[in-house]
């Protein structure tokens, strides 16, 4: 699966992942590969993501947002970030 993390100035990652933590309006959420279509606002916190090349759950990386919003569709994971 695919992890996108775009601003308005640039890509800031896009990477093959197993398995994201995102921090939703209605609080955290995690996307695993085959997971359903969706759209959902993101506030401030962190992306916690898991690389393909990684096989540890605390192998997990980091990356701080402002906000923001997320689609899923077809193992694409979008996060759009101010």
């Amino acid at each position: 699966m695919r992890l996108l993390v775009l601003s308005p100035e640039c890509t800031l990652l896009d990477e093959e992942v197993s398995v994201v933590d995102l921090p939703g309006a209605m609080g955290r959420f995690t996307v695993l590969r085959g997971h359903d279509n969706l759209i959902s606002t993101l506030v401030e916190g962190v992306v916690r993501y898991l690389p393909m090349t990684s096989a540890a759950e605390d192998e997990k990386e980091m990356l701080e947002i402002d906000g923001g919003f997320v689609e899923v569709r077809n193992d694409v994971i979008t996060v759009c970030v101010d």
